[in-house]
């Protein structure tokens, strides 16, 4: 596992401590019957989530409420903006909702073909 990185105030600076995502097709969240409950792929726009949940997975070994936490932090600014407007941000409301007391969720990382 990895040592947790110190979240520092903008999402952006945390990004660059996180590591690379290269090889990565997406990121499956698995509840605990082994039903995928959610997808994160490897495309624009969803990258930075996907490092995210990559790095939780890699430091944390899945995603509970301790994970989440970190998680949250880590999206600094953006985690804010999803407090105030759910459903926004799909990726920082699921970590909301484990923080609140959802269900942790397992992170599968799928290597990307080749």
């Amino acid at each position: 596992m990895l040592a947790a990185i110190q979240p520092g105030s903008t999402f952006k600076d945390n990004l660059q401590q996180l590591p690379p995502i290269d090889g990565v097709a997406r990121i499956d969240l698995v509840d605990a019957q082994g039903a995928v409950v959610a997808s994160i792929e490897n495309q624009p726009g969803k990258q930075g989530s996907l490092a995210v949940y990559q790095y939780l997975g890699q430091a944390f070994g899945g995603l509970d409420a301790r994970a989440a936490e970190h998680g949250l932090d880590l999206f600094a600014e953006h985690t804010a903006d999803a407090r105030g407007r759910p459903g926004a941000h799909p990726n920082i409301d699921r970590l909301l909702a484990i923080v609140a007391g959802d269900a942790p969720l397992r992170i599968d990382v799928i290597a990307a073909d080749g």
